[in-house]
Formats: structure tokens, sequence, C-alpha cells
């Protein structure tokens, strides 16, 4: 039986009863001669794993459909949209950033319904671009072409299929673009330290998906833990699938920066001047779409730039990390959400409008996190390696350093990975060491470096932390400062020294490790909770009014229990001891009031803030002028113990 007319754009292949089109993929064409195509996303009904939920790529509206990775089988008299974080094409970026002017989508259908391709505009309200009905088809391929025009601002595509009185099934969904002359290659670096299962977790998932693993040339695995990953059995399985496409390096420690940026050297040497690399974090819940999405959108930007991948929460994965992120290195914040932008987002279901929690509008970052980010050969060329900050801020430099020659960084909507959530990792850890310090660095490089607005800055940071009795924080503070004034010279041995270094202060102080509460000697009267009364109206007055007590040892309450959301500085410091929750909630940190040990960080403090005030200036001046040979092959092949020629 033919197929009834669609209602906009009629696909160039008929939908009738014939057989399947022997051209179902979009990088082939039925045109001798014709150009052909590059997928730059595949329709994905259902999740890489039953831990994420299946309405992030397909939502069901009406009746009953059974979603599979790459199929769908609709009931009669059903409907189901892919208008979800997975499974729209975020047109407004594609529009914004890359040459791209019009899209084609094929699917694969057989039996009867409607398909529609649906966009919607920046103020969310949706339209019809493309639609087709087809009558008893049997694996028929229909293509649609739809111009990229309209979505400057926001607005994206997506599909709808509906039945009416029999079955539709539908598979190989594959949105395409006309393919460059010669697409760049793209290698892979996963950085992995001591987490031996979740780097061969993020193996596996790779290999289990030939298709978004052919979007990479090589996979990088640089192990610099001590329980080497390729001590399990089961490596050597997960190695004999990827074959030469998987490299093995083992190296010291040498944090997330020695890690990555070990990826970039390699790629870099090998021969492939064009090449792009994927940074990948190994404790990952890895979405293989995104290596295909990740590189052909770097493929078609019309100049070369930073294309990063976004995270959702590993513990709450129906949510968004961030959409855009800016920093502000001189308040030492970093991870701040941009304006109209979304953060720690629901993406499920619908808001009071009934309208879906898609990301609509199109919004700007400044730099994006290393958990999943490609980089361009041309973009090292042109602004060096990253700096041997080990980790934290280093991926925000580097986002800072393109932008300041000129190189864009976008955060890509869609292509995505499930990493562990931020807000469940405690704040007083040895890695706020290298927040801190790398933090100074990066606004030694890339501000004026206001000593007013920096020191303001650490000196309330120390004085919350003394009266919160968080003491180990306030060394930490205070040895990431005071290293940070020693000039560039702490990043001589990638940083390795430092990290070594500072979790040997913090293990001086008590409340700085967690623990069981059946570990804890305590009057089970102590572990009852006090919540606090609220947030202070003058907190400059509160501060002082609880240095006061710490000075003349008052306290209003001899002990207290408080829940990790509610450990502010201004709470915990009403107590004499105060048992606080982990953020992790796995365990208890006990900090008890200690005046001489506080007096002693307050004059460390006041000594090293002065000498922040008088030698920023030629500190400033020594990390300009050493950026060059930091971020130089030829360090980090000294710092890797290899020819700096290789």
């Amino acid at each position: 039986m033919p197929a009834s007319a669609g209602t906009t754009e009629i696909p160039r292949t008929a939908a009738t009863g014939m057989d399947a089109d022997p051209a179902a993929d979009p990088s082939a064409s039925d045109e001798p001669g014709a150009a052909r195509r590059l997928l730059i996303q595949r329709g994905l009904f259902d999740g890489p794993s039953p831990l994420v939920p299946e309405d992030l790529y397909s939502v069901v509206e009406r009746g009953n459909a059974r979603r599979e990775r790459g199929r769908v089988v609709l009931t009669p008299d059903s409907l189901l949209t892919t208008n979800a974080y997975f499974g729209r094409v975020h047109a407004t970026y594609w529009q914004r950033w890359t040459d791209v002017t019009e899209l084609q989508v094929s699917v694969v259908v057989s039996g009867s319904g409607r398909i529609r391709v649906m966009a919607s505009d920046t103020n969310r309200i949706p339209r019809i671009a493309a639609a087709q009905d087809v009558t008893e088809a049997r694996a028929v391929t229909l293509r649609f072409d739809v111009k990229l025009d309209r979505f400057m601002d926001g607005g994206g595509l997506w599909l709808e299929f509906s039945t009416g009185a029999d079955e539709l099934t539908v598979s190989d969904v594959r949105w395409s673009v006309a393919e460059v002359a010669a697409p760049r290659p793209a290698s892979m670096v996963i950085c992995t330290f001591n987490r031996v299962d979740d780097c061969l977790n993020t193996l596996e998932a790779l290999a289990d998906d030939p298709e978004a693993l052919a979007a990479i040339r090589t996979v990088y695995v640089v192990d610099q833990g001590s329980d080497p990953v390729e001590s399990r059995p089961r490596f050597a399985t997960v190695a004999a699938r990827f074959g030469d496409q998987l490299g093995y390096i083992r190296q010291p420690n040498l944090g997330g920066a020695g890690g990555f940026t070990r990826g970039l050297f390699e790629v870099a040497g090998s021969g492939e001047a064009d090449a792009d690399t994927v940074f990948m974090d190994d404790d990952v819940l890895l979405e293989p779409e995104i290596l295909i999405r990740l590189t052909a959108f770097a493929n078609r930007t019309r100049n070369p730039m930073i294309v990063g991948g976004q995270m959702l929460n590993l513990l709450h994965p129906s949510r968004l990390h961030i959409s855009a992120e800016y920093a502000v290195p001189e308040k030492l914040l970093a991870g701040q959400p941009v304006e109209d932008g979304m953060h720690d987002a629901m993406l499920l279901g619908v808001d009071e409008e009934g309208l879906p929690h898609v990301v609509e509008r199109r919004v700007d970052t400044e730099y994006n996190g290393w958990w999943s980010c490609l980089i361009p050969a041309e973009v090292v060329r042109r602004i060096g390696y990253p700096l041997p900050m080990f980790f934290q801020w280093d991926d925000v430099e580097y986002g800072y350093r393109g932008r300041a020659h000129g190189i864009a960084t976008v955060s890509l909507p869609g292509a995505a990975v499930w990493h562990a959530d931020f807000g469940w990792k405690d704040w007083d850890e040895w890695h706020r060491y290298f927040n801190i310090r790398n933090a100074l660095v990066t606004a030694a490089l890339h501000t004026d470096f206001s000593t007013r607005t920096v020191g303001g800055k650490l000196a309330g940071m120390l004085g919350q932390y003394l009266v919160g009795m968080q003491y180990g924080l306030a060394a930490t503070l205070l040895q990431a400062v005071e290293d940070f004034l020693r000039g560039p010279e702490i990043m001589a041995d990638g940083s390795a020294a430092a990290a070594a270094e500072i979790r040997r202060i913090r293990a001086e102080y008590p409340e700085t490790r967690m623990h069981q509460v059946g570990e804890i000697e305590h009057d089970f009267r102590e572990l009852t909770v006090v919540r606090p009364a609220g947030p202070p109206g003058l907190p400059r007055a509160t501060w002082l009014k609880r240095a006061a007590g710490l000075a003349l040892d008052r306290a209003k309450g001899r002990t207290g229990y408080v829940t990790a959301g509610d450990a502010h500085w201004w709470h915990t410091s009403t107590f004499a001891k105060a048992y606080v929750t982990d953020m992790s909630e796995g365990g208890v940190r006990v900090r008890t009031r200690d005046r001489a040990l506080a007096g002693e960080l307050a004059k460390r403090g006041a000594r090293t803030l002065r000498r922040l005030q008088k030698e920023a200036p030629s500190v400033v001046e020594s990390y300009r002028s050493a950026m060059p040979e930091l971020t130089s092959r030829a360090n980090w092949a000294r710092l890797y113990g290899l020819d700096e020629n290789a």
C-alpha cells in the first residue's frame, strides 16, 4: 500500500511497502559520486546501563513502547518522543559554532504510523519541521533534510513516532551532516589511579559499542597507581578486545594534569599532527555515544575549539551538574553557573507549564571540566600543553588560556558521562590544597591579581575555618598560599612532592579523619542532632562574636551533632566539640575546640597574608615568565623521563 503524504517536507525515499533501502547507512549514498556523510549522533532509545533512566533518551507520552538501545517498538495508539537530553539534537550549538547549514536524519521503519521531525524555538515552543506517514512498511529507510537556520539563540531537533491501529518498529536512527574532506582522527586518554575496576568498566563499555569505538583511533590508558590495572586477569581479556587500538602506559603519579597531558604528548608524537585528543575520567559511567558526538562536532567547527562533554550526577543520574560555567580566580571560585544556564538541574518530567526539562537556550561556557573533554592538536600548538598542576584548576586554567588566544570552549549538551556527584565530596580533604594553590596560580596568570581581593578572600576563609574548628583545613590553606609564594618551582616535579606533603601535614590534625560512629567513644546524648537557627543576618558581626567566644573559651553548647548540610562555620562554632557528618555520609568527623592551636594558626596566617601583600607583584611576574617553559613539550618529556624529541 502506498504511503500517505507528509505534512510539510517529503523525504526523498518513498515510504511504501517495499523492502529495505540498501543505502540505510547515512555515510553511504544511493547516488553515484555523492559526498559521504558524517554521523553526528545516533538515535538511542535507552541508556548503556539499567542504572540510568531511559527517559533521558526517549519518553512514552501515550500508550506503550518497548525501548531498546537502538530500537523501539510502539504498540497501537502510542506516542513516543525523543525530546530528551540524549534524544534531541541540540541544534543551536551546531548553528552557532559549526559551518553546517543542513542536517539529515534517517530512520528505518516497519509497520504503520507517523514519523515527525520536530523543532523548538528559544522560547520552547515546538513546531513540525518534517513528517511522513507509513503503511505496512517493511524495513524502509526514510530520510529527512532539515535546514539549520532558526536556532541561533536556542532550540533543538527531535523525532516523534505515533501509531493508530497498528504497531510500528523504528531502528537505526542516524543524524548526519555532509562530511569534511579529511576528518581529523581522534584518540582518547583515560587517566587512572588505583581505580582498577572503574577503569576496566569504562574500557569494557567502550569495547561493547564498536561503532562508538570506531570514532577513536587509539585508546591510551595512563596508569599512575600503585595497584596497576594490568595486574588483573580481566585486563588481559579487555585488552585483547582492543588489540592494537589500546595503548597502556605506566608512569609515576603526576595527577590528572600529568595523566591527561600524557595523552596529548603521545598523540602529538605519533605523527598525527592534526589529531584530536579526548580526555576521559576513569571513574565515570560511560555513555560511549559521547565519542561520536564530540569528534563529529569538533570536525565541523568553524575554528579549532575545545569541545567539552557535560557531566550528569552518578548518584542521581537524571540530574545535570552544570550546562556552562565560569570561574573567579581572584576569589578562588570555580564552577560558577553561567546566567541562564542549568545547574543541578532535573532532566526528567515536565515543568509547571507542562514542557520537558531539556537544555533549550544556548549558553556559552568559559571552560569545561576534564571528566570528558576534546582538545584539538591545533589548540596545543597555539597555547602549549597544560600546566603541571597535579590536579584541580588545570582544566580551568587551560580553558582561560585558550580564551586569551581566541580559542573558545563549548560544553555540548547531549554529549555527557555520569560522574560522582560533587556535592557528596567533603570540602575538608587534601585536594583542597591544590584547589587553593592552583586558583592562585590561575589568578596570577589570567587576572590583574588584586592583592586586596585575593587577601580578603583568604582571610575570610581562614577566619571561618578557625572558628569552625577546622584546624587541618586552615593549615591546608596556609600551606597552599606559602607554596604559591615560592613561585613556579613548586611545579618542577609535576607537584608530586606537594601531594605527598599535604597528606602528611593534614594527618597531624584529628578532625580531618572520618570515623565510623561505632569507632567513637561517646555518650549517646552527645550525638543528638542540633539544627541551626538559620543563617546570620550580619555575618561579620556573627564571626566577631564567635571569635570572641573562641578567645574566651566559651561556647553555647558543650557538644552537638551536626548534619552534613548544616555544617556551616556559624553553626559548628557554637560548640566546644562537634560531631559532623562527612559530606559522603559515610561517617563522622570530630571537631574539638583548641584555643592554643587556633592562636598559632591565626598568627601564621597573619604573617602569610602580609607576605602575600608584599611579594605578590614579583611572584605573579615569575609565574608569567615561567609559563612558556612549564607548558612546553620539553618540560613534560622531562617529567615523563622521556627523550624530549620523542
